[in-house]
């Protein structure tokens, strides 16, 4: 089973870089998307209704705003759209596809970079997000939930960790939020399961020259249930090509998905 996951940054934006030319060669499973920053209505091109593929998209009511998309070879069993949590769902943050046992998630953390008042949304966000893993945990189900993160968990998942200690994205709260996610609860960073290499990121400021010079953060996962720890086989980061200030998440697992 093969799943990419892409912060887009506008997916028509995107579109026009060739990610879809590109994702048509991938042989992927499912496809995840994180900030669309378009309204359904605006997609009628057939290149954002990839053939071979159930495509999905949940909005954010803001207009060109967040949004999250998932595309999947296989018909789901169910689509669950949004999260539960008016404030949170208006904002298009939370699309799951269920596959007989498996939950494939494309999930958009809030940013906090912005203002202090959308690092107090992001918070707020985290407080609510642990329980409901929780609950995911204890339902019996298996979930990969891919997508934006907006936190690097340690100094390794960024190149001037030293200097961005007090900015949204690694302050301790947020990097000690992940340490309970992944050392306390046991979810699993599936890339780090197969690569544990330095300056391995998957996003890059626009400023200076962040992206030639690999002045980046990693702040797109896949985090999985501990049962898929050992399913993990590969995971790639494509840097080839520029769709996005993101660059494309691809994970391989030993799971028959088409079975």
């Amino acid at each position: 089973m093969r799943i990419v996951s892409l912060n887009v940054n506008g997916v028509r934006s995107a579109a026009r870089k060739g990610f879809f030319h590109w994702m048509d060669k991938q042989n992927a499973d499912v496809v995840c998307l994180q900030e669309t920053k378009a309204q359904t209505h605006q997609l009628e091109d057939p290149i954002y209704w990839p053939k071979g593929y159930q495509c999905y998209y949940l909005d954010a009511v803001k207009k060109g705003y967040s949004g999250v998309a998932l595309y999947s070879r296989r018909e789901p069993d169910e689509v669950i759209q949004g999260i539960g949590w008016p404030d949170m769902d208006a904002e298009g943050r939370y699309l799951e596809a269920r596959f007989g046992p498996l939950s494939v998630v494309s999930l958009y953390l809030p940013s906090g970079s912005s203002s202090e008042e959308r690092q107090a949304v992001k918070f707020d966000f985290m407080n609510r997000f642990l329980p409901y893993l929780r609950e995911c945990a204890q339902s019996g189900r298996n979930y990969i939930f891919c997508g934006d993160w907006n936190i690097a968990h340690k100094p390794i998942d960024l190149k001037n960790w030293r200097s961005n200690q007090k900015n949204s994205g690694f302050l301790p709260e947020e990097r000690a939020w992940l340490d309970v996610v992944f050392e306390e609860d046991g979810w699993v960073d599936a890339f780090r399961v197969v690569n544990q290499e330095p300056e391995q990121y998957t996003w890059w400021s626009n400023r200076g020259q962040a992206w030639a010079k690999n002045v980046g953060w990693r702040i797109d996962y896949h985090v999985t249930s501990p049962t898929f720890r050992d399913a993990i086989r590969a995971a790639h980061v494509y840097k080839e090509e520029r769709f996005s200030d993101h660059a494309p998440l691809t994970i391989d697992y030993d799971y028959p998905f088409l079975a």
